[in-house]
């Protein structure tokens, strides 16, 4: 790519980051860019989540910085997230590259310590370094990830050990950011080179079959699917379960009880994994083919196989006897995404694989975007052009169809009618359905988790198409979501903006028994006398949530249920004008 090029994207790059901070004013602009690279990265699978948060301190003799964190959901392998943004498309320079991993480093270390006591209590960094301590002895790996809209020519650095713990530290340039983001793909390739990770692997091949894939059959070492999800982690399981499935279910149990105890009876013992992939590099040998390369593999039964097998290598247990027997399906580029949940579906036979799993294009979500594209907010007051609420059913999607148009005076057209504070995708839909639902310690467990809690409880997976009643309402629901919280960061509270917003809206649905959702999708704003009231809710809310039993982490008591039912009895009076309106 040339260096105009990448200086384009550089500038498109910034005008995402400026859209996201007139969307969330209070972001500052490093904290824009985090928070939008990691919503594609847990697109891609290779974060599993990220919470935002940044902390720039003196320790010692040194400094301590982050920019985000994550732990995944097997509380094993701690993500710390730091980022260098404003470069636009300039080499990072590689002394600037070895501190802020050392910064990101001594941060873990501060963590380890259990330093949080010298922050301010009331805020989300001492929330985030109270967390990582006392996740600390669960914790088996650091994986660091270096955000950056300059250059660096970098993909991954040497590892090494952080804070006691073994660390690989992950380089997102802006070259790589490029190739993740301006295609509107939603994936970067995963290229396995088997031959080169030291494993022979023999298979049968298939001839190829009706709908133009093929299979490979195989046995893999153990080892080597430990290896994988050793590198790659969710992103390996991305288009089946994300979701880690611990070692605590019967099935579970038994895989860590015959690789401990039994594992040269792996392979009779256990049904193996079922997997799929966009291409396969064989070499043929006298003894038939070898398998030397996989493009895009993923696990799509059998995740809680890969996953045991790593914990086990983890906990130094041998598995150079183990062997799993796998099918590894080949699907062509334009069937892949049809295909593989339904290979999904109809693969699993362990371990139940719930709705939440299969995030594909369900007719639900695709109906959803369909509404979005044909209606239209009637203009009022001083607007004269009529608008939409951009669904964005997949992330690039809004830039992706902006871009098609090849005159500016076209995209500017394109801006007016789907203006950029009226798009909302997935995770967003989630917050604001479970907030009017009266659950904002589902909309504070984060947006990820909030969306899969979403797709499970309500069967989205299997869902039928939504009606427009459904799709105005559910706008509604965002613009007093949005509104709430634009009100809220005003007052300049300090933290917890995301806790205080979800429980405030919850507070006003439940204390009036709900709102006019028809009402507030034709004016297009919370009425005044309920706007006007948002300074006292949170007041009340912050009370609360900045009150957890025995001093507690604020973050999590805000995910807790009890919570919720804390902030409801302490409750708030309405004046009559709004009772009235």
């Amino acid at each position: 790519m040339t260096d105009g090029e990448l200086a384009a994207f550089a500038a498109e790059l910034r005008s995402r980051v400026e859209d996201r901070i007139q969307a969330e004013p209070e972001l500052m602009a490093r904290d824009a860019f985090v928070t939008l690279v990691g919503e594609h990265l847990i697109d891609d699978g290779a974060l599993d989540d990220l919470e935002t948060c940044y902390l720039f301190v003196p320790w010692q003799s040194r400094r301590v910085e982050v920019a985000g964190y994550d732990i995944t959901n097997d509380g094993t392998i701690l993500h710390l997230v730091t980022a260098d943004y404003g470069l636009d498309a300039e080499p990072l320079k590689r002394e600037r590259l070895t501190q802020l991993v050392r910064r990101v480093g001594a941060f873990a270390e501060f963590c380890r310590n259990g330093l949080h006591e010298q922050l301010e209590r009331s805020s989300p960094a001492y929330d985030m370094v109270e967390r990582i301590h006392g996740a600390w002895s669960q914790l088996q790996m650091i994986k660091i990830f270096v955000f950056t809209d300059g250059k660096t020519g970098l993909r991954r650095a040497e590892e090494a050990t952080v804070a006691g713990l073994p660390t690989l530290v992950n380089v997102w340039d802006v070259n790589r950011l490029q190739k993740l983001i301006s295609s509107g793909a939603q994936q970067e390739d995963i290229l396995i080179d088997v031959a080169t990770m030291g494993y022979e692997v023999r298979c049968l091949e298939s001839v190829v079959q009706a709908d133009g894939y093929r299979c490979l059959m195989a046995m893999l070492p153990g080892k080597l699917l430990a290896d994988l999800y050793d590198e790659h982690h969710s992103r390996l399981l991305q288009r089946n379960v994300r979701a880690y499935l611990q070692a605590r279910g019967k099935v579970n149990k038994g895989i860590a009880e015959t690789i401990k105890e039994q594992p040269g009876r792996f392979l009779a013992y256990n049904n193996g994994v079922s997997a799929t992939a966009r291409a396969a590099e064989l070499e043929q040998t006298p003894s038939g083919p070898v398998l030397r390369t996989l493009t895009e593999l993923q696990i799509v039964n059998g995740g809680q196989t890969t996953a045991s097998l790593h914990h086990a290598a983890r906990k130094g247990i041998d598995l150079s006897e183990v062997t799993v027997p796998a099918k590894i399906t080949l699907i062509p580029d334009d069937r892949l995404d049809s295909m593989v949940p339904e290979i999904s579906r109809y693969a699993n036979s362990q371990n139940a694989v719930t709705p939440a799993d299969f995030e594909g294009n369900s007719r639900f979500h695709v109906g959803l975007e369909r509404w979005s594209r044909t209606i239209w907010v009637t203009p009022s007051g001083v607007d004269v052009e009529q608008t939409r609420w951009y669904y964005e059913r997949v992330r690039g999607q809004y830039d992706v169809e902006k871009n098609k148009f090849t005159t500016a005076a076209a995209r500017r057209k394109f801006d007016r009618e789907n203006p950029v504070r009226q798009r909302f995708g997935k995770t967003d839909a989630a917050k604001y359905e479970y907030a009017y639902a009266l659950r904002p310690d589902v909309v504070c467990q984060g947006a990820e988790k909030c969306f899969r809690t979403w797709t499970s409880e309500e069967g989205l997976a299997e869902r039928e198409a939504p009606d427009d009643v459904y799709f105005r309402h559910l706008v509604a629901k965002g613009i007093v979501f949005r509104q709430v919280r634009t009100i809220i960061q005003k007052q300049n509270y300090g933290g917890y903006l995301g806790q205080t917003a979800a429980h405030a809206v919850s507070l006003i649905v439940h204390t009036l028994g709900g709102l006019d959702l028809d009402r507030l999708w034709k004016e297009q704003t919370l009425p005044g006398p309920i706007a006007a009231a948002v300074p006292e809710v949170a007041l009340a809310v912050r009370r609360v949530l900045t009150s957890p039993p025995s001093g507690g982490n604020v973050t999590e008591w805000a995910k807790k249920s009890a919570c919720w039912e804390r902030v409801r009895a302490v409750g708030w009076a309405p004046p009559s004008d709004v009772l009235a309106g």
